[in-house]
């Protein structure tokens, strides 16, 4: 795979195929590299350049080239590069790579079985409709992320929203279903010996991510009114923990286990609706009385013996000392290179798969480290044709 990305939402989709097996090459300008490498907070590399949290996470198991894509012979390199690869793959703002002479058509002149994947905040390619208002806006995770309606649904009052409450979710989904396109292109072209053009709009991504904003309107519950069911943070003596329970068997379990069981046939709660009408004036004082007692995982073990969903709210600290994620290896350690002795963590593959190795995972490359391999290797070009190109400010 040759990849022409920047900052979280296409190197997510590489990292991932990487670990799955794909060689992926990643060409980076020689001004600087790719977005993410500027980021804050960061490590230096050997040379003492910056490395960004953003290019740590996503970066794992892939090769890094320089080339200056905007001089003529820089673009021929890529096309000339394009050639040997399965897939190409370019997260630019929508009208880039054809500025650049480097769009799916450039591609597949030269490779017409190409896989090209486009990920961008509104889409590069019109739909039978036409094409996307926002096509010319510049996109990252918290922009479409407020677009889709989550953020209005879930705001509370006159209070602010609050962007990227979980992350880079418009990054993540956006890369999780470049992924699937490319894998589902790939099976196609064994099928059909054709090359494709997938075509991710992040702002699609969490349309589909965000499903209950666009559903629930539909079915009369608008302007982010809750759904009738207990989806509710409570307190424990050493924190919070959350509960999910929807169905009347749940509930009868869950008040019978925190001592009431004669809420069962109460009328006050014979509607699901009726649990939110009460949740803050009995409820809830009786679910956190009860809890109190209790440290959020002995809450939750309980909770989940009685066949009610729970699950504790952990820190930072928790999350990275947590057995689970030990023993699933969901953790990686890159040793520092800047003589700081805690290792950056890079989250670990979550597809397990029982015929395929988890990891070992390689560092991310220094910028523009494997320049020189990859030319020879994929184009055979000798150390005097690289010195050449190198020395004209063409790779780097």
């Amino acid at each position: 795979m040759l990849a022409l990305e920047q900052m979280q939402a296409l190197p997510y989709a590489t990292q991932l195929l990487s670990r799955l097996g794909a060689d992926v090459v990643k060409i980076e300008s020689p001004h600087g590299g790719d977005l993410g490498r500027g980021s804050l907070p960061a490590m230096t590399d050997p040379e003492g350049r910056r490395i960004g949290a953003t290019f740590l996470r996503n970066n794992f198991n892939k090769r890094s080239m320089c080339i200056d894509l905007r001089q003529p012979e820089g673009r021929q390199l890529a096309l000339d590069l394009a050639k040997n690869f399965d897939v190409v793959a370019e997260n630019s703002k929508a009208g880039s790579m054809a500025k650049l002479g480097l769009s799916y058509e450039d591609v597949a002149a030269v490779h017409p079985e190409v896989i090209y994947l486009s990920v961008s905040g509104f889409g590069n390619r019109a739909t039978e409709l036409g094409e996307s208002p926002y096509r010319s806006w510049p996109a990252f995770a918290p922009v479409v992320e407020a677009m889709s309606g989550i953020y209005e649904i879930k705001r509370v009052g006159d209070n602010p929203p609050t962007p990227a409450p979980v992350g880079a979710l418009g990054d993540i989904g956006a890369a999780l279903y470049a992924t699937i396109g490319v894998l589902t292109a790939l099976r196609q072209r064994e099928r059909t010996g054709k090359g494709s053009y997938v075509d991710i709009a992040m702002f699609d991504a969490l349309v589909a991510m965000t499903d209950i904003v666009s559903n629930f309107w539909s079915l009369g519950l608008k302007g982010g009114a809750a759904a009738p069911l207990i989806m509710h943070g409570f307190k424990a003596k050493d924190g919070w923990f959350i509960i999910q329970a929807g169905r009347e068997a749940q509930f009868n379990a869950l008040v019978s286990l925190i001592g009431h069981p004669e809420w069962s046939t109460d009328e006050r709660f014979a509607t699901r609706q009726g649990w939110l009408e009460h949740m803050e004036d009995t409820l809830r004082p009786a679910i956190e009385s009860w809890a109190s007692s209790r440290d959020k995982i002995t809450v939750c073990e309980e909770l989940g013996r009685a066949g009610i969903a729970a699950g504790p709210c952990f820190s930072d600290e928790e999350v990275v000392h947590d057995e689970h994620v030990r023993i699933r290896n969901m953790l990686v350690e890159m040793p520092r290179t800047d003589d700081e002795p805690q290792p950056v963590l890079v989250p670990g593959n979550p597809v397990k798969i029982s015929t395929m190795a988890d990891g070992p995972d390689s560092r991310v490359p220094w910028l523009g480290e494997h320049t020189d391999e990859i030319l020879g290797e994929e184009l055979g070009l000798d150390k005097a044709a690289i010195a050449d190109f190198r020395e004209r400010g063409i790779v780097s």
